[in-house]
């Protein structure tokens, strides 16, 4: 049984995933220990064979995936370092006192928000970790601009070929350059050929189907029914555009809504071939989907990181733990009994 983890983008509500991998890796640590086993230092990486991520997922991938020291096998962060982190990413990336340039031209000229202040976060939390380096075969996206293509970072074809090798910290700023928020990062390969990308959200805000691709065209080529997929939400209100606001749009008040949709539709878009991809070959259960039915009286935009809105953050993804507490106890067992017949991660090799 493969086992697979996918986390949605979606900015500062990352917090709700990493909320929610905390809650399941407190009931794995829990579980272990009733059966005797270790689980001082388990970790939820330690029960994934891949892990795939978009843009605030593909952050919290990397950090759960990221070794203590190059050439480690253990987890360097806790599910709680990671929620930790982004509440401190939150607090120093959307400082509303770096927004650049005066309010009514800024969404018009330039980006929101300064990159030196994240690139410097994530240099302080990844230091020179590689791509080659992470503890599982995964998949980050992002898009390539220059040559109008999807781009994605696969830890294990990096393993194979530095052409494919980058630095963690490069690609959490490459898979999050969300367009109009940040400036599209241009960041080297070990072998120093440049590439210019923005956010995976704008064409795979929910990465399960590239995930599920991935792993499907791998040397084992396993089946739906030899997969057992975890997908993440982030949570979204969506915003209704009235046919007499929209029939007036032009050019320049398209592009949040356009973000906006493009982003919420191809997740919606991913659940809807995941479920029918499972259902198919009769093993509905294998594919688990979680993500807050509402977000209450929190702000659904991305870069709300006040006090007030991050507390409402962590506090749907536990309310959304509690509401699903039957569930991630069901999924830490399946985990624990597959990791227990095969206690070593995959080894991936494509076709």
């Amino acid at each position: 049984m493969k086992k697979i983890l996918s986390i949605d983008g979606g900015g500062i509500r990352g917090i709700i995933p990493a909320q929610l991998l905390k809650w399941l890796e407190d009931i794995l640590q829990r579980k272990l220990k009733s059966r005797g086993l270790p689980y001082d230092h388990a970790r939820i990486v330690d029960y994934f064979d891949f892990v795939a991520g978009t843009s605030t997922g593909g952050i919290l991938s990397c950090i759960y995936m990221c070794p203590q020291s190059s050439g480690s096998s253990v987890s360097r962060y806790s599910a709680e370092q990671a929620v930790n982190f982004y509440i401190e990413f939150g607090r120093t990336v959307f400082d509303k006192k770096d927004i650049q340039r005066i309010p009514i031209l800024r969404d018009f000229w330039d980006e929101i928000y300064t990159h030196r202040k994240f690139e410097h976060l994530l240099d302080k939390f990844f230091q020179d970790i590689r791509l080659s380096e992470l503890l599982r075969p995964c998949l980050i996206t992002s898009y390539d601009v220059e040559n109008r293509a999807a781009f994605f970072f696969t830890q294990h074809d990096a393993v194979q070929n530095d052409n494919y090798d980058f630095y963690v910290k490069d690609i959490c700023r490459a898979t999050s350059a969300a367009p109009t928020y940040f400036e599209a990062a241009q960041i080297p390969n070990l072998k120093k050929s440049k590439f210019t990308l923005i956010d995976g959200g704008v064409f795979a805000n929910d990465p399960t189907l590239c995930a599920y691709s991935e792993v499907r065209g791998s040397k084992d080529s396993p089946k739906a029914e030899s997969m057992y997929v975890l997908s993440l939400g982030t949570g979204t209100t969506k915003t209704p555009y009235r046919y007499k606001d929209v029939k007036d749009y032009g050019k320049l008040k398209w592009i949040r809504p356009i973000i906006d949709i493009l982003m919420s539709s191809s997740s919606e878009t991913t659940k809807y071939h995941m479920n029918r991809i499972f259902s198919s070959e009769n093993c509905a259960d294998n594919y688990v989907r979680i993500e807050p039915q509402s977000l209450g009286l929190a702000n659904p935009e991305m870069d709300d990181a006040s006090k007030e809105n991050i507390e409402y953050l962590v506090r749907i993804g536990d309310d959304t733990a509690r509401k699903n507490i039957q569930l991630l106890e069901k999924i830490a067992d399946k985990l624990i009994d597959e990791k227990l017949k095969d206690p070593d991660p995959i080894v991936f090799e494509k076709l």
